[in-house]
């Protein structure tokens, strides 16, 4: 079964709009696995406008699942991972000032910058998985700056499913099969939802984890978390 990774960050959002403890992530991160979810990921911003880095500490040694850990690699993240060692650390391009993540990495031009990184990374026996869009010579350089695994940017996915879902999947299953020619493990996330989450794990070749934080938390809204992550679980039974 492919594995579903719940992103807490809006979580913390909501947190973070009153100050205090309410609600509260750490408890969040362990109900979230209690409810049937594979794993927590977060995704601490300089700004800590939702994940905080004391959240991160405080979070990764209660866990049993899991910790994916999305960020741009500073020196201060890098520094942060390296002693928190997650199960995995998402390598991701955005600027500190970015909304949500929406590009994937050139890794072309950012060759030897993700090539040392990931290195260090490997150093401290971090599982690595590199943002990236359905680009083939993207892909491929990816394996060549050594890391484990890629995350496919779903958005366009996302964008264009109501049009025509055949179309919309097209390049990630084109993508799915690069990245299994070149040895690499596969990721997906961003704009994955109830609506389209099935198609996409139905027609995606070798696909081992998605990560879905703000489709999955608006939805508990309204379902309640025990049960919405049981619907993303089912979503995911191919």
């Amino acid at each position: 079964m492919i594995r579903l990774s719940v992103n807490i960050n809006k979580i913390a959002t909501i947190r973070n709009a009153r100050g205090g403890n309410l609600p509260d992530v750490t408890k969040a991160a362990l109900d979230c696995e209690r409810f049937g979810a594979d794993g927590i990921t977060v995704h601490p911003r300089p700004d800590e406008r939702h994940i905080r880095r004391k959240d991160v500490y405080q979070i990764k040694p209660l866990l049993r699942t899991e910790f994916n850990i999305e960020g741009y690699p500073t020196t201060k993240f890098l520094n942060m991972v390296c002693e928190v060692k997650p199960a995995q650390v998402t390598l991701v391009p955005d600027p500190p000032n970015a909304l949500t993540s929406s590009a994937g990495w050139n890794t072309v031009k950012h060759f030897d910058f993700l090539k040392d990184i990931i290195a260090r990374l490997h150093e401290y026996q971090i599982r690595t998985s590199v943002f990236i869009e359905t680009d083939r010579e993207m892909i491929e350089k990816a394996a060549e700056v050594g890391t484990d695994r890629v995350e496919l940017y779903t958005e366009p996915y996302a964008s264009n499913y109501a049009d025509g879902k055949e179309a919309a999947v097209a390049p990630f299953v084109d993508a799915a099969k690069v990245a299994a020619e070149v040895g690499l493990g596969l990721n997906a996330g961003h704009d994955l939802n109830l609506d389209n989450l099935r198609y996409f794990a139905q027609n995606i070749p070798g696909l081992l984890e998605v990560s879905i934080g703000h489709a999955l938390i608006s939805d508990a809204l309204y379902f309640g978390l025990e049960n919405t992550i049981q619907m993303y679980r089912r979503a995911l039974k191919i």
